[in-house]
């Protein structure tokens, strides 16, 4: 019907056209005659009929932003917030001076050149963003590590001493705070509403290069350290193909709307737009700690742990140096105790597989460190383990990560 209304609208427009160009239409009686015919009549009714069954386009408001625009909307608001942080260390190290490493010395010495110890400062570049007007900053601990002097540059040229308040090398947050008035603050997500596939945008200052603004998307949420091959650390870490190079350490990770959803700290070197973010809702966790206490005290058993599968049973049955044949394909394999830790102190033992903790399965490592984690200090936990065949149970109590391995 559709096609048969078209094909007829175009013959009466074609014929309504050759009309048009006689002198008599351009009459008043012509055209009022024309409006109110039968055939006009019967082709105004057609034309609305087939408009209203055709996709009808939405209108266009002014207000709208472009989907094209939104990023550039997003850096220009947060963009201010964003700061380049520059931290001085000294380093030190044993050097041979080029004077003993001449010719003439080495005739004397040979290899028995004075080693002298040698002192310089390095610096180090990263990137933070302002969470509150009283110019508390967040960024990474790897940024600030070991820094005897911290320097914040804001995008409006202002540049203030900063104190750092607390780092935490776990879960790589630190908190620095600057003195200053008027300061530009970010607006904080929600990371536990992140989804793959989200959009994602980074600010900071890669290689130098002040206030870079990339986009992308969520690739992934929920990445343990072992998957990114950071084992020592303590977060559930955001993934991103959103540009983040070095320099970026410490900077927003942010949504469509402009919200802080992740603070960008790591990057796989032997690939390309695979990024790594802590979720705020983390970071903040760990901020307040750090703020009010100047430190964070992690829950700690103290084992070496080993995931279990079928293939790596295997292999390790087939070591003939190992005194007990494991008899479970799955689980959490003990493979070192921790001299004076919980664990040793309750019994636990090198070669034990853990099945259970509290009563819930356990199937990787990952699995026990979250569990750990989330008990906190100085709780108690009843882990259940496989031990020559047989099950047994022990109820230890957490203690407080040590600072130093």
């Amino acid at each position: 019907m559709v096609r048969i209304l078209r094909h007829t609208l175009l013959a009466m427009v074609l014929f309504g056209g050759g009309v048009a160009g006689g002198v008599w239409l351009s009459s008043r009686s012509g055209q009022e005659w024309l409006e109110q015919s039968p055939v006009s009549t019967w082709t105004r009714r057609a034309t609305e009929e087939v408009q209203s069954r055709l996709p009808q386009a939405e209108p266009r408001s002014a207000d709208v932003v472009r989907p094209s625009n939104f990023i550039a909307a997003v850096a220009e608001e947060v963009g201010p917030a964003v700061v380049r942080i520059d931290a001085t260390r000294t380093v030190s190290r044993v050097a041979n001076p080029e004077l003993f490493n001449q010719p003439l010395f080495r005739r004397f010495f040979g290899d028995q050149i004075p080693q002298l110890p040698q002192e310089f400062q390095r610096e180090g570049t990263g990137s933070g963003f302002i969470i509150d007007a009283s110019g508390l900053i967040i960024t990474n601990a790897h940024v600030v590590e070991g820094s005897e002097r911290v320097t914040v540059h804001l995008l409006d040229g202002r540049t203030f001493e900063g104190e750092v308040k607390g780092s935490d090398p776990v879960t790589d947050v630190a908190v620095i705070k600057v003195e200053g008035e008027d300061l530009p603050t970010v607006t904080l997500g929600d990371s536990d509403r992140v989804r793959p596939g989200d959009w994602a945008i980074a600010i900071g200052n890669p290689l130098g290069l002040d206030n870079t603004v990339t986009a992308g998307i969520i690739s992934a949420v929920g990445r343990s350290s072992g998957q990114i091959g950071a084992a020592n650390k303590r977060v559930a870490f955001l993934q991103t193909d959103a540009a983040i190079n070095p320099g970026n350490s410490g900077g927003p990770l942010l949504d469509a709307e402009g919200r802080v959803i992740g603070v960008n700290t790591a990057i796989f070197q032997r690939a390309q737009s695979v990024g790594f973010s802590i979720p705020i809702n983390r970071a903040m966790e760990i901020a307040e700690q750090l703020i009010k206490h100047g430190r964070v005290d992690h829950a700690f058993l103290g084992i070496r742990m080993i995931t279990l599968n079928p293939e790596m049973v295997e292999r390790l049955n087939r070591d003939p140096e190992r005194p007990t044949t494991l008899t479970v394909q799955e689980g959490v394999l003990i493979g070192q105790v921790i001299p004076g830790s919980p664990a040793e102190q309750i019994g636990l033992r090198e070669g034990d597989v853990i099945t259970q903790i509290n009563d819930q399965p356990i199937r990787d490592a990952e699995q026990v460190q979250q569990m750990v984690e989330a008990t906190g200090v100085g709780n108690a936990l009843t882990v259940r383990v496989i031990r020559d065949g047989q099950e047994q149970a022990f109820e230890v109590r957490t203690g407080v990560l040590p600072t130093e391995p």
